[in-house]
């Protein structure tokens, strides 16, 4: 007879609010942040002060934090830190500034307007991230307003694209779909909107807009929020079956849209509790693939997704930073705990979930015909740089003529990459002659179609490891390994980080490398190619020359033993080679090979 599990025993929920206090903030020893957003005047701080300090490229460390909910990171160029500190001068501090774009769609015209944002103040580059929307990177403290007045001007902007908030909402982007992307970029649009904070202080520091009078007194300035906003980050994303794109088991919330035989949205199924990062030695941290907790009418699904924020925010960990997220409080409360109150602040019980069917979290490159006559293509962007390359794709200048010309929008992908969507079929053969001058790629090679890296360093402050800048050449020495043994046109996720936080998602890569330090990684396997399981640690600390030594033998198993239609990581577990994770609590179970490769 089978052993059987203990079942799980959970705490009791609390009942109150978040305190918002400050004395009783102390009190109950909740994290640093949280009185920062307290003390904050709304999410003012003493940024207005710190950006007329023309001494310094800095702003201070308790601003450090709240600028992430105005959109921004303060960063350094590490690969001339050294040689700074040698000569006493201060870091060469820049800003990063990511946009907040619902659904990553953008008119032609908003394109070509952060396009010259890009060359103006953010080294003529723009970047596609794995939030679906845009990120600028060197952007100094002097240029700042006039970053962010420019950005105004696109009727866009940066509020809530970080910080502890409902960010950017992802929605599925498969073109082929048009009423089901239509919807899905509408609940996460209407999702967006509804969840933004109330505040006005990103006007007032970045516009130079007028302050309500006593705003920071009203107790109704953030009727949602609250003065203490969320525990931590919070990730909303919006998925089409069966493309998983938007690789809804990692996020927070997420809608699965269940279709009828006309491909028509008949309702939501809702997951919670997916997240990705997690710290290096602590294993009460961890990523986690969210559960699919419930199924929702269409005209429940944003009273449901205000009502799982809600009791984030008043149940999630505000004392222990590491274990705030929501991934956390379900293993610390229960799912049927958290859907009960979910049920509760929506006002009457939700169905279960319905059946659905993911085959894969990749994008479909080249030309796609709507079922509405229109035409889209998918370019492929390495990393997501969209900028000029020396002797390689012109991606800046290409897509800005593009944009000239198109007239229909642009979509940003989950994976980095652009659609040129809703072409008519008049127009087709223009946008083509534009790609082939300018040497876009409709596509690469099977291994690159399916590769995402974060930015790392040079510029990201966590980093341990390189990752956009490396990922290139490691998946050159991978095709290699992959072709030898006759799979280089075999699909498999590859994707890395440069530390642990997990951007680009590695953990549910079939291949996932994180970074350890310099050259060296986890390496990660066994995860599903539909982003629905998470990958095991196969290998610690494998330094950048070994990661095809490893790999190279497991593709030869597989190429010899796979059977028809197995995934690479779904072998790898068939065939014995690593435990296969069930969830975020084991994922640091049982690690490393269960039998040799060789």
């Amino acid at each position: 007879m089978a052993e059987q599990t203990p079942p799980r025993t959970y705490e009791t929920p609390p009942t109150e609010r978040p305190i918002t206090e400050a004395e009783a903030a102390r009190s109950a020893g909740l994290a640093h942040n949280e009185h920062l957003k307290i003390a904050s005047g709304y999410l003012r701080g003493t940024l207005a002060d710190g950006l007329l300090k023309h001494a310094t490229g800095a702003i201070s460390e308790d601003d450090g934090q709240l600028v992430k909910f105005h959109g921004m990171y303060m960063q350094d160029d590490r690969d001339i830190r050294a040689e700074r500190t040698k000569k006493k001068l201060e870091k060469a501090f820049s800003f990063m500034i990511r946009l907040r774009i619902a659904g990553g769609v953008v008119t032609p015209k908003q394109w070509l307007a952060l396009d010259k944002i890009a060359t103006t103040y953010a080294g003529g580059a723009l970047r596609a991230t794995t939030r679906q929307t845009f990120q600028y990177h060197g952007v100094i403290k002097s240029n700042l307003k006039r970053t962010m007045a420019a950005i105004d001007a696109t009727l866009l902007d940066t509020i809530a694209a970080c910080g502890d908030v409902n960010r950017n909402v992802m929605a599925a982007t498969n073109p082929a779909q048009v009423g089901a992307h239509k919807a899905a970029y509408q609940l996460g649009k209407d999702i967006s909107d509804s969840l933004l904070p109330k505040t006005s202080a990103w006007r007032e520091i970045w516009l130079d807009g007028e302050r309500v009078v006593g705003g920071e007194e009203e107790a109704e300035v953030e009727p949602v929020y609250g003065k203490t906003y969320l525990p931590r980050k919070f990730k909303t994303v919006i998925a089409v079956p069966p493309s998983n794109e938007v690789d809804i088991f990692a996020h927070d919330l997420g809608f699965i849209a269940i279709l009828d035989d006309k491909n028509e949205v008949t309702g939501w199924n809702v997951t919670v509790g997916g997240g990705m990062g997690m710290t290096h030695g602590e294993t009460d941290t961890f990523p986690r693939t969210a559960d699919v907790m419930c199924f929702v009418e269409p005209e429940d699904a944003l009273k449901t997704a205000e009502a799982v924020m809600t009791v984030q925010r008043d149940w999630g960990n505000r004392k222990v930073r590491k274990n705030a997220r929501l991934k956390y409080t379900i293993e610390r409360y229960g799912l049927a705990a958290f859907r009960a109150e979910v049920e509760k602040r929506v006002g009457k019980p939700l169905a279960d979930p319905k059946p659905f069917t993911f085959t894969n979290n990749g994008d479909r490159y080249g030309w796609t015909e709507g079922d509405d006559g229109r035409h889209h293509l998918t370019l492929y962007i390495p990393s997501g740089r969209i900028k000029d390359i020396d002797g390689g794709p012109q991606l800046l200048t290409g897509l800005r003529r593009i944009a000239e010309i198109h007239e229909g929008d642009f979509r940003l992908t989950g994976n980095q990459n652009v659609i040129i969507a809703n072409v008519p079929a008049e127009k087709r053969a223009e946008i083509e002659a534009l790609v082939d001058q300018y040497g876009l790629q409709k596509g690469a090679s099977a291994l690159r179609r399916n590769s995402m890296a974060c930015v790392a360093l040079p510029t990201c402050g966590l980093a341990l490891a390189e990752s956009e800048r490396y990922l290139p050449d490691l998946m050159t020495e991978l095709e290699t390994s992959l072709a030898s043994h006759g799979l280089q046109d075999d699909e498999i996720t590859i994707r890395m980080t440069g530390c642990p936080n997990g951007c680009a998602r590695p953990y549910i890569a079939e291949i996932g490398l994180v970074g350890r330090g310099p050259e060296r990684y986890h390496l990660y396997l066994g995860a599903a190619f539909d982003g629905s399981r998470l990958g095991k640690l196969y290998g610690e600390d494998v330094t950048a020359s070994e990661i095809k030594t490893i790999l190279d033998p497991l593709f030869a198993a597989y190429a010899k033993n796979k059977q028809p239609g197995e995934r690479f990581g779904d072998y790898l577990i068939r065939d014995g080679y690593v435990t296969k994770t069930i969830n975020g609590p084991d994922f640091h179970d049982k690690i490393g090979p269960l039998k040799s490769a060789a």
